[in-house]
């Protein structure tokens, strides 16, 4: 019945609100099952598209709930490029963009879809240094997610990232935020390129490597200034990575 409103609604705000029932709905894993069933993924996928930001919104927060389900993530990782392309046009910071992320987030728990996003470690990247904590939380979870695939590491580390990433490695930079970009610098410390491949990327003079992992990194010092952070949990993640 509420696959069947959502089709046949004209008012967006019905369809905004007919999208959080289903949403909450979905938080069940029976019912996660039943609405796959019904065909209900790639009814309710269809109003990414809705010119109304409110019901793209509720969209996004539907599927979330959706694709904790494995079997749903099979069918819901055709939208990914079309959720990518509703990050890089929404307003930063807001509800359109956190709610794209959380989903983006679920998506890449497994390593199953990290081919998919392999074109958008920039976007993210880009996103991190302009966006406000909320936001760069939800977009270092992905990045984490993915740096945790070896596989990965080559398109994350040849990608092209703003010099400024490395000031976010900071005391005022908040320690929610540091634990995350701490774990994310420690997944790619810990992949080793053949000196041929990291001589490559050197070349690169805006890559993530050179900004970070290269011998001409600020990220040494910074990491260095960190262990006097006053958070313990932080000192503990800095020592790790330095280590």
């Amino acid at each position: 019945m509420l696959l069947s409103l959502l089709q046949g609604s004209p008012n967006p705000s019905d369809r905004a609100q007919i999208l959080i029932t289903l949403g909450n709905t979905a938080a069940f894993t029976v019912n996660q099952d039943l609405i796959r069933e019904l065909g209900g993924l790639h009814v309710i996928a269809g109003f990414l598209s809705d010119p109304v930001p409110e019901v793209r919104v509720q969209t996004l927060n539907a599927l979330n709930n959706l694709s904790m389900n494995l079997r749903n993530q099979e069918q819901l990782k055709v939208y990914v490029a079309q959720v990518l392309e509703l990050i890089e046009m929404s307003p930063v910071n807001s509800d359109l963009q956190m709610a794209a992320l959380r989903l983006l987030t679920n998506l890449s728990v497994t390593d199953d879809h990290h081919q998919l996003l392999r074109g958008s470690i920039t976007l993210l990247l880009s996103l991190l240094v302009v966006s406000n904590q909320v936001l760069q939380i939800q977009v270092l979870k992905v990045l984490v997610n993915l740096s945790s695939n070896p596989d990965m590491m080559d398109d994350i580390v040849q990608a092209q990232a703003p010099a400024s990433v490395v000031l976010l490695f900071d005391v005022r930079t908040s320690s929610a935020v540091l634990l995350r970009l701490l774990m994310f610098a420690g997944n790619l410390k810990a992949w080793r390129p053949s000196a041929q491949v990291a001589e490559a990327l050197r070349r690169r003079q805006d890559g993530l490597y050179r900004v970070l992992l290269d011998e001409s990194s600020q990220l040494q010092s910074k990491l260095i200034q960190l262990l006097s952070h006053p958070d313990g949990e932080v000192r503990a993640q800095v020592a790790r990575v330095l280590l």
